[in-house]
């Protein structure tokens, strides 16, 4: 992987922890010469991934939608930042340049991304690593709640399994570099169920 988008909130969340694995990640991500695609933001988790790789000599490329360029206050450090019209077009842009994604905690603009990527890969759209950097726990009621879909007939479990988790960086990364996309549908018939 050359290019790994992160999703993750404009906000730090409650527990510092956030904020120390997301450096981490950005950190890490640099020293592993892998370069970083995410909101263009410096506010938030988003601002501390991006110094992570930043402040160790690592290569980041921001996107950012017009309306949000005051708001979510553009991070000035960037090695590139892309101006878009949408968050459509942001999502789209942050696909064409990244070979995989990792979410780490944040709120429904979080998910929302995280699900829009998650899907495309579902639908074969993609092929690349869907990620969870499970920080603390943050994402166990959403993992819990994707056995729901798998157990009430609205989630095959081969899709369920394209979701990569782990609380550990470097072990969610060695599971990103060997994921291999299934060739399934996303389509249940009723006899599956």
């Amino acid at each position: 992987m050359k290019r790994v988008t992160v999703f993750c909130g404009s906000s730090f969340g409650t527990e510092k922890i956030y904020e120390e694995q997301a450096y981490e990640l950005g950190m890490f991500l640099a020293n592993k010469n892998i370069e970083l695609v995410y909101g263009g933001a410096n506010v938030g988790l988003m601002g501390a991934v991006a110094n992570g790789v930043i402040e160790n000599n690592g290569k980041v490329i921001g996107v950012l939608p017009t309306f949000l360029k005051n708001v979510e206050i553009a991070h000035e450090g960037l090695t590139e930042l892309i101006v878009v019209d949408t968050m459509h077009q942001r999502k789209t842009k942050m696909d064409e340049l990244s070979d995989g994604v990792i979410t780490l905690p944040g709120g429904f603009g979080t998910l929302e991304e995280f699900f829009e990527m998650l899907t495309w890969a579902q639908l074969g759209l993609h092929k690349k690593p869907i990620a969870i950097l499970n920080i603390n726990g943050f994402y166990d009621e959403l993992l819990s709640f994707t056995q729901t879909m798998v157990d009430k007939g609205f989630l095959k479990q081969v899709n369920q399994e394209m979701l990569i988790v782990s609380d550990n960086i470097e072990d969610l990364l060695n599971k990103m570099h060997n994921y291999q996309a299934p060739n399934v549908g996303k389509w249940i018939n009723k006899e599956e169920v």
